[in-house]
């Protein structure tokens, strides 16, 4: 058959590894605002072997998961929370995922895994899950956190800090702050989001990651100072939705691309995070594809799909922008190319 696109070979599963008895599980936290790249740094990381015998909570702001069916290739074991972010939805279901791992692990129904990685919706205020660990006695007999990530886009991160609440309080909280997309912006770019990153957390260090590429161990080396405080109320800007399209059937790729191209034209500022998997027709794994803003980034054929939905499904996250409007553009698109 027909490659689109580049294909990705498999990750095979890493080596277990089991915990010292009596020893506090370590979590790391990956907060970031939407399309930052925290999956990509995640997935990388996971690959790595550093990575091996991590347990992943994956907390996505979307009726349909992407990431966490994207991550779930390389991590043995992962959860997905349901729509919404976790300072929203009653923490009792981080509570619960945690606690579920654990019985899971001991009964041997998940695998061995000795470190927790949380990674939180864009929109997430991270001081609710401070809270939940701090808070919940048995929870933090049993883990405790060692560092919360920050992920700022190199692109969009000035535009998001200035427009959205969450995206600076998820910097303010973090113990380390992390550059993605690097490779995508100019060095002036990433010199002045730096400097704005250090007014906003002079107490974090700053990482730079290069197409999502990061030292593995600056993911899971416990933070060496103490959190500033922390606000435990969510504030969602007005006008953000979220919505899905699916589809069953094989699409073709040009009158997907068209659709989004027009949509980037017309719309690009309000498209806050594009992101799903395709069936494309004359591909043999899934098509990823990602958007943020004006920021397309190039399509990628995994080699095998992650689980046994093979349907199209693209979550959109957007600013004032009606989910009928998106549907009516993509079915006029295909309707035109069908012709």
């Amino acid at each position: 058959m027909l490659d689109l696109f580049p294909s990705r070979e498999a990750s095979p599963f890493g080596r277990r590894l089991k915990r010292e008895r009596g020893a506090r599980i370590p979590v790391t936290v990956v907060t970031g605002f939407l399309g930052a790249g925290k999956t990509t740094l995640i997935r990388r990381f996971l690959k790595s072997p550093e990575g091996q015998g991590t347990a992943v909570i994956v907390n996505e702001f979307g009726a349909v998961g992407i990431d966490d069916a994207l991550v779930r290739e390389a991590a043995e074991a992962t959860v997905l929370l349901g729509n919404g972010c976790l300072c929203c939805i009653t923490r009792t279901d981080l509570q619960v995922a945690l606690r579920r791992l654990v019985v899971d692990r001991e009964r041997g129904t998940a695998p061995p895994f000795a470190r927790v990685l949380i990674e939180t919706s864009g929109l997430a205020d991270p001081a609710p899950i401070l809270q939940t660990f701090s808070t919940d006695r048995a929870l933090g007999g049993e883990f405790h956190i060692d560092v919360v990530l920050a992920v700022v886009d190199a692109v969009n991160g000035e535009a998001a800090l200035a427009d959205a609440a969450e995206a600076r309080k998820q910097v303010i909280l973090a113990d380390r702050l992390i550059i993605s997309k690097t490779d995508l912006a100019t060095a002036a770019t990433v010199e002045a989001l730096t400097r704005h990153l250090q007014q906003l957390n002079p107490r974090a260090a700053i990482d730079i990651a290069v197409a999502g590429v990061l030292e593995p161990n600056r993911i899971v080396e416990p933070a060496t100072r103490e959190r500033s405080s922390f606000i435990a109320e969510a504030e969602h800007g007005d006008g953000i939705a979220s919505f899905v399209l699916e589809g069953e059937n094989p699409i073709q790729w040009p009158a997907f691309s068209r659709a989004m191209e027009t949509l980037i034209a017309l719309r690009g500022p309000d498209l806050l995070r594009v992101k799903g998997l395709l069936n494309v027709t004359g591909c043999r794994g899934p098509v990823v594809v990602q958007y943020v803003q004006h920021l397309s980034h190039p399509p990628v054929e995994l080699e095998a799909w992650p689980d046994e939905n093979r349907s199209s499904r693209v979550v959109f996250i957007t600013r004032n922008m009606r989910e009928r409007q998106v549907r009516d553009l993509f079915a006029a698109v295909q309707a035109l190319a069908k012709e």
